[in-house]
């Protein structure tokens, strides 16, 4: 099925109206959430509190890392060198954008499994607007944005 798939769509997640759509949304968003998570039945029988729930894991993950890098040299300043202090703010920038990256694909998952269909927007680059394409090619597109954003 060709289906319109918005930037950020997951890579493996199929889209939202095929028959594949909710098992690989599941798996993937419990890829996403700790894996406790795998434990309550209850999150698989209904992907949209799974959803929910990983919304707002990644919200805490996400303030706490920016909470870390703010505080990082108050707390690591005087235990790590200079060059230490570094290399850990730059895992804190770059976990921090996996994570808001995340976050944004975590929304749209969650969107469509609420029966949201998405369209392509203005904001899109030229080459997707109007243009439905097939799970395999939006998937090559999205890792592509996703590198370059």
């Amino acid at each position: 099925m060709a289906a319109y798939l918005p930037p950020g769509w997951p890579t493996g997640v199929h889209p939202p109206g095929s028959q594949e759509f909710e098992r690989t949304a599941v798996a993937w968003l419990l890829d996403v959430v700790p894996p406790d998570y795998r434990l309550y039945g209850v999150l698989r029988r209904h992907p949209v509190a799974l959803a929910t729930l990983a919304r707002h894991h990644l919200a805490a993950c996400i303030e706490g890392a920016r909470q870390g890098y703010r505080t990082a040299r108050a707390e690591l300043g005087d235990a790590l060198p200079v060059h230490g202090l570094d290399a850990v703010l730059a895992a804190y920038r770059s976990e921090g954008s996996r994570l808001v990256t995340t976050a944004r694909a975590v929304d749209l998952v969650a969107r469509a499994l609420r029966g949201e269909v998405f369209t392509p927007q203005l904001r899109d680059p030229p080459e997707l607007r109007g243009k439905a394409t097939s799970q395999q090619g939006r998937r090559g597109e999205a890792v592509s944005r996703q590198r370059a954003g």
